[in-house]
């Protein structure tokens, strides 16, 4: 797994043994930052960082700056990794706690956010549906942590259906194998 293009481009990044944390491809995450084009001077949310990759590559392509939640020790161990390694303590602000609870009390009051990565335990999207915890805090702090004509971008597996979010709207689903990206504005 690597950074794919921008200040860090090329860069290796680490993630930990086993099936527990599922980074994103190379190839979707080059796709994605495609559609995505311009995120010069953004300020990013990545919810289930596991390695940071989306959020590192953002800020390799301009943003300012990433806030990271992820909960899970070793994800947690190679997010920190990372971040040290390609000396990106300035710009990152980790936050060791489950996602439901940050969008519940989001420890972010005031600030908001241009782009937010969704990249979810697949087993949390089932049927079209989030699952229960999930979907509250979702409609409870995600759209509210958005800027106005922010982007929320949700990993999915393709044979579910990107779930309605309360207050964003879904623009576009793109599906890359066996992956998903649906792009929701608000």
């Amino acid at each position: 797994m690597r950074v794919i293009a921008g200040r860090w481009g090329g860069r290796t990044l680490v993630a930990p043994a086993g099936a527990a944390t599922r980074p994103t491809a190379d190839r979707v995450r080059e796709a994605l930052f495609s559609v995505l084009a311009d995120v010069e001077g953004e300020t990013v949310l990545d919810l289930y960082a596991g390695t940071g990759a989306l959020g590192i590559e953002a800020l390799s392509r301009g943003a300012v700056h990433a806030t990271f939640v992820e909960n899970a020790r070793p994800a947690l161990r190679a997010l920190r990794q990372n971040i040290h390694v390609l000396g990106l303590g300035d710009v990152t602000t980790v936050l060791p706690i489950a996602v439901e609870r940050a969008l519940k009390t989001p420890p972010w009051r005031g600030e908001g956010f241009d782009l937010v990565f969704l990249d979810p335990p697949y087993a949390v999207l089932r049927a079209g549906r989030f699952t229960g915890a999930l979907a509250g805090a979702l409609e409870r702090g995600l759209a509210s942590s958005l800027r106005p004509g922010g982007r929320i971008i949700l990993e999915h597996a393709s044979v579910e259906d990107a779930p309605p979010v309360a207050g964003i709207t879904l623009q576009k689903t793109r599906v890359y194998g066996d992956t998903a990206l649906s792009f929701y504005l608000r």
